[in-house]
């Protein structure tokens, strides 16, 4: 390794998490056949961290990324799927300044539900309509 690489490593601190501690696992939000639907993978910043869902893939990612990079204080979002074969979603989130990740991650999931139910009055509305004029 070179002494820029080494110089680069040793300047990056050792950080642990205001919010669970490194390594635990969020408050569940919704139970998963009986364990955590959602995680905090090691390395979280209360500006940036990464979250772990199990049993989603890219309709809740792609989604749940939109909705997230929608907030001013957003820096980055982005998520991955590590593997095709497995049942997990990976969301990484970093925002500006004092701007905690756990606020946002929860901010978002909740402006996602709420564009749901939009989503799901509008089309009912439609429906009833159709299914009314159909009729006639």
């Amino acid at each position: 390794m070179s002494s820029k690489q080494q110089t680069q490593r040793e300047s990056v601190p050792d950080v642990t998490p205001h919010k669970p501690a490194q390594g635990q696992d969020l408050e569940p939000m919704q139970e998963a056949e009986g364990k955590p639907s959602i995680a905090l993978l090691p390395g979280a910043l209360e500006t940036a961290a990464s979250f772990q869902f199990e049993g989603e893939d890219h309709t809740l990612g792609n989604a749940l990324r939109y909705v997230i990079m929608k907030n001013p204080q957003v820096e980055f979002c982005a998520y991955t799927i590590p593997h095709p074969s497995e049942p997990k979603m990976n969301l990484r989130i970093q925002t500006y300044d004092s701007t905690d990740v756990f606020e946002v991650l929860e901010k978002g999931l909740d402006d996602l539900k709420d564009l749901c139910d939009v989503v799901m009055e509008k089309f009912t509305a439609a429906k009833a309509e159709f299914e009314m004029n159909k009729t006639t």
